[in-house]
């Protein structure tokens, strides 16, 4: 007799569906795995004998053979154990055919029959509820993420035997066993840090708003202590909350990631890992399972790179690609996978070595070659792909003694933000586009949006000079409409081309 059910393999965010197939046949007992299952999936074997045992689920004592369909895709871990259980548990008979074949099953098995929580749910079930599937099975410490698919009918178990029940086998009610819970700590949002606080950078905070405005990338160039961590914090502020769709993407790279989520946070990532962190940190990977490193869980927010001069260049290089394409994506042998990476990049640094070059009252012990190196390890191919630069020297003691603080709130900032953002969502529509920073520079250089010869002639000189690249060109483009979004012009004229210009080349603060 043959029994069939369904779970999940994941490959980075993409889901593909697996049909555990389990055989009867007239031989000695044995169990066989077969549908190139990794080391951890292949143990499942043990763990499902044990489960079965001690959940009062005899297993037919003939030859079991369970086949995880298609062969050909590689699976990894611990989380095909209920599926399988299932399927080998339903070659008896006793269980409902039908419904175990409608229904998704996730968990990983403990020797006691208890489902212990897995990664990944939240983009697993996603991936079952577009392939047309309505029910689900996961374990109890994973029911609040699971409800957070829509459309899905979301079952949530302690035990095997509580599964078994769910589809009409005659076993013993295992009462109301002691459930395992995620070890990972529940999801605490980043705070919102008030930009009032941030007193004498006026011309700083207008560039985080104008950042903020059309998802430009960002550098903070100061001595220590000038503020650049502090405005980059706000700068996560001031942005929207996401919208579903994104929201629903950030949410399944923490949940690949291993955190314990209990709603759809709404509120952008914001991401900062220490500058001395490994490639490998930074865009995610694995020898077996692709796990996303800080690139991804950027994703739809801001990814803070303090010290940014002080990283090895190979992490700030690994920052090309998702700059330019959104997406990261990582090969291995047998697979690759794919993430989003929509983030919005800041990076802080230091005007040399001691810190000290350029600053009032100070000075700088960093010879005139410490200095040009130091300058060197930002790239030309990654500042030609920031749009914002902004010097940010340190606070006066006037600024300090001001009775008042910024003139700028949060709550402000955001408002003009959102506003700013509506305005082009509503000019790009029709588009893939909904943000300035990532519509193709041909789009803004030809046809409709062509800016009259006048505008745009700042940026022309500045073009053949030299001065700018075809890329900087382009950016500066954006920037203008970003400005002129928040001035609420239809379009760029010289006043936003010149502050876009202005921008882009360093604003000091």
């Amino acid at each position: 007799m043959t029994a069939r059910t369904w779970a999940v393999a994941l490959t980075g965010l993409n889901g593909h569906m697996v049909d555990v197939e389990a055989d009867l046949a007239q031989q000695t007992p044995g169990f066989d795995l077969i549908g190139l299952a990794d080391r951890a999936l292949g143990e499942a074997v043990r763990r499902v004998h044990g489960a079965c045992r001690n959940s009062g689920l005899e297993l037919p004592r003939r030859k079991l053979t369970v086949n995880l369909s298609p062969a050909s895709l590689p699976k990894h871990g611990s989380g095909f154990d209920l599926a399988i259980a299932i399927a080998a548990f339903g070659t008896a008979g006793t269980l409902d055919q039908a419904s175990i074949a409608r229904t998704v099953h996730l968990g990983e098995l403990g020797l006691d029959g208890r489902l212990r929580p897995i990664p990944g749910v939240l983009p697993a079930l996603h991936a079952a509820r577009e392939a047309g599937f309505d029910r689900a099975v996961v374990p109890f410490a994973n029911e609040a993420e699971a409800r957070l698919v829509p459309g899905l009918e979301v079952h949530s178990a302690v035990t095997l035997a509580q599964v078994a029940l769910l589809h009409g086998a005659d076993v013993s009610d295992p009462g109301d066993p002691q459930p395992v819970l995620a070890s990972a700590a529940a999801q605490v949002s980043e705070p919102v840090w008030e930009l009032a606080d941030v007193i004498g950078q006026d011309d700083a905070v207008r560039a985080l708003i104008v950042a903020a405005a059309g998802g430009h990338h960002l550098l903070l160039s100061g001595p220590p202590g000038a503020g650049k961590t502090m405005l980059a914090r706000r700068l996560a502020g001031i942005l929207p909350d996401l919208d579903d769709e994104r929201a629903l993407e950030a949410a399944s790279i923490r949940s690949l990631a291993g955190e314990t989520l209990t709603r759809l946070e709404r509120r952008p990532p914001f991401v900062a890992p220490h500058h001395s962190a490994s490639v490998a940190a930074m865009i995610g990977g694995g020898s077996r399972v692709a796990r996303p490193g800080a690139i991804a869980r950027a994703h739809g927010g801001l990814l803070f790179l303090d010290e940014a001069a002080e990283a090895p260049g190979v992490v700030v290089e690994a920052l090309r690609q998702p700059l330019e394409s959104g997406e990261i994506e990582i090969h291995r042998a047998g697979f690759t996978a794919r993430f989003p990476a929509r983030f919005q990049l800041v990076l802080a640094t230091n005007p040399c070595p001691c810190g000290a070059y350029g600053v009032v009252g100070e000075e700088c012990i960093c010879p005139p070659s410490a200095i040009r190196r130091y300058a060197a390890r930002l790239s030309g191919p990654i500042r030609d792909r920031l749009d914002i630069e902004v010097r940010v020297a340190r606070v006066s003691a006037a600024d300090v003694t001001m009775p008042e603080g910024g003139t700028t709130s949060t709550a402000q900032a955001r408002a003009r933000v959102e506003e700013a953002r509506e305005r082009a969502a509503w000019r790009w529509r029709g588009t893939p586009w909904r943000l300035n920073a990532h519509v193709p520079g041909t789009w803004l250089r030809q046809g409709d949006f062509r800016l009259p010869a006048e505008a745009r002639g700042p940026l022309d000189r500045a073009l053949q000079r030299g001065a700018l690249t075809l890329r900087g060109y382009d950016r500066v483009l954006r920037l203008a409409w970003s400005v002129a979004d928040l001035d609420g012009a239809a379009a760029p004229g010289l006043a936003q081309v010149g502050r876009a210009l202005y921008l882009k080349k360093g604003a000091a603060a």
